[in-house]
């Protein structure tokens, strides 16, 4: 196990923690799983707060793992159910954090491997590459899919969507792609 805990959940970027540590950020649409992510990667059931209700993460949330790096969740994107307005303002406080922070070395952008690239995905995807932040794609939920022509398949529409990436694929419920995630995430470190 990887100790972990909650450094703080920033709602605004004066209460960015100093940049003290590597940072992997993890992104993508609401209720995708990057919480869940979080625990498993951390084998910490609640570190990160996970909720069936989209929306449920509404502020940058720290997380100091080990003496190595800061995980942070940021809020999902799509069909939280919340004002327009605080809809925007987390736009905004997502955009800050990811032009301005200096210690993020790796992005890992969660797609639902049952529905594909969405519009939202994309529109990120397109402003990683063009911001030129590193990024990783995480299928998750994959377990959901049932049979190999459907894994296949969806694995064949990810690379479609980003020919430039073998998404790597990720289960909540067995720890699938665990493994194979901490890799992408341990070479950050040989990064400058």
């Amino acid at each position: 196990m990887v100790a972990a805990e909650f450094i703080i959940g920033a709602a605004k970027p004066e209460l960015f923690p100093q940049e003290t540590l590597p940072e992997v950020a993890f992104l993508g649409r609401s209720n995708v799983g990057k919480s869940s992510l979080i625990n498993i990667l951390v084998n910490q059931k609640g570190l990160a707060r996970t909720s069936s209700t989209p929306g449920c993460t509404q502020a940058i949330q720290f997380y100091r793992v080990g003496h190595d790096y800061h995980f942070v969740d940021l809020p999902g994107y799509g069909y939280a159910k919340v004002p327009l307005q605080q809809t925007r303002g987390w736009r905004q406080l997502i955009e800050n954090y990811l032009t301005t922070r200096q210690s993020l070395k790796l992005c890992l952008l969660l797609v639902d491997s049952r529905r594909g690239w969405m519009e939202m995905d994309l529109v990120l995807k397109e402003w990683l590459q063009q911001a030129q932040r590193p990024y990783q794609v995480v299928a998750t939920k994959f377990d959901k899919l049932r049979t190999q022509r459907d894994r296949s398949q969806s694995m064949a529409a990810l690379r479609e969507g980003d020919p430039t990436q073998t998404p790597l694929t990720f289960s909540a419920l067995s720890g699938q792609g665990a493994r194979e995630i901490w890799q992408a995430i341990s070479k950050i470190k040989t990064q400058p």
